[in-house]
């Protein structure tokens, strides 16, 4: 039978149409760092970040092009190189998850710190001694954390519409799971990240009103999804290094895929947590920046879900040979969600982190 070319082009976009109409997405790839994936498919990949005077460094990615229409999703792991619950579940994401049942597409950054991963080190990249979380949206030609914050805007933020950021406690924070909710007084993204918070499961929710509104200078990945007019949150799950707390991880696999459930992108019935509890006021206490002696060892005198008065005695900092030089008082009453677990300590870090339920 011959077939003319308009037949052919008429019958391309009759099953264009078709597609459409049964809510699936036409015959398109997904570009990400130039790693093509055609629709119903999934790769996995390197997200190049440019070489400078700091070294070069990439970011291993899995990006699954769905079958069906959607939206995109991405979510990001290992901001922290010591964080390893959440690295652990992102591997088992993009493992678990069915390009050819999901609808949209789901970009997974298994660890965004490569540098600060493999060399085991807390907070900070050792290429430049930065925190990756606080140099958001990056920049092209900045130093090595700055690069990947810029890569990770460019290529996985701006390309999807919603993000999780995948945290847990550093390894020298004795963490309870939580999730954060940062509104930025714009309902179109402030709701939706709202019902993001509730839907991942983890009970506990701490309202962020102090992150910068401006996407130029957003500091943190979620803040600058946020910014960017896209729902975003935080959540933290697991701690202290620990890479075997089942718990924890499965935590991050069943929020993720509950989540997926709620924006559409698979099938399935969205599960509620049976309570939530909303933190507001909420306050991070840090070793004071102007301390005479800028380094020491700390010694935690409270343990992390302990509902503190203001006031009260939350760990003590010495010298190296023990002399006393810092009481860390709670600067509100409240529960403990985290607080340092092992004694290093400098000037400017954090030492504890203390909320209060939100009585209405």
């Amino acid at each position: 039978m011959n077939i003319s070319g308009f037949s052919l082009r008429l019958i391309a976009i009759l099953l264009v149409s078709l597609a459409l109409a049964c809510g699936l997405s036409p015959a398109q790839n997904f570009d990400v760092g130039g790693m093509q994936v055609p629709p119903g498919e999934k790769r996995s990949g390197f997200l190049p970040v440019a070489a400078g005077a700091d070294g070069e460094t990439q970011i291993p990615i899995t990006v699954i092009n769905g079958a069906g229409k959607g939206p995109g999703l991405a979510l990001v792991a290992g901001i922290h190189g010591y964080e390893y619950p959440p690295i652990l579940a992102a591997q088992r994401l993009a493992s678990a998850i069915n390009p050819k049942a999901l609808r949209g597409r789901l970009v997974i950054v298994h660890v965004a710190n490569m540098p600060s991963f493999l060399k085991r080190t807390v907070y900070y990249s050792p290429g430049d001694g930065k925190n990756l979380n606080r140099v958001f949206p990056g920049k092209k030609d900045g130093t090595i954390s700055e690069r990947i914050a810029y890569a990770i805007t460019n290529e996985v933020i701006q390309k999807t519409d919603y993000l999780v950021d995948l945290h847990c406690g550093d390894g020298n924070e004795s963490l309870r799971p939580y999730s954060y909710w940062n509104p930025i007084g714009n309902p179109k993204v402030d709701e939706p990240a709202r019902q993001m918070a509730v839907v991942f499961g983890l009970p506990n929710i701490v309202i962020d009103h102090s992150r910068p509104r401006n996407p130029k200078e957003s500091k943190y990945c979620s803040n600058t999804a946020m910014t960017l007019g896209k729902p975003a949150l935080i959540i933290e799950s697991g701690g202290m290094g620990v890479a075997t707390d089942e718990g924890e991880v499965v935590a991050i696999e069943r929020g993720v895929q509950n989540l997926m459930r709620h924006l559409k992108m698979v099938d399935g019935k969205v599960e509620m947590p049976a309570q939530v509890t909303w933190y507001d006021p909420a306050e991070v206490i840090y070793y004071p920046e102007d301390s005479k002696d800028k380094s020491g060892l700390f010694y935690p005198k409270v343990k992390k879900t302990e509902m503190v008065e203001k006031g009260a005695l939350l760990g003590v900092v010495t010298d190296f040979f023990g002399k006393q030089v810092y009481e860390l008082r709670a600067p509100i009453a409240g529960e403990v969600l985290y607080i340092l677990n092992t004694p290093p300590i400098s000037a400017g870090e954090p030492l504890a982190f203390v909320a209060a339920v939100k009585k209405e």
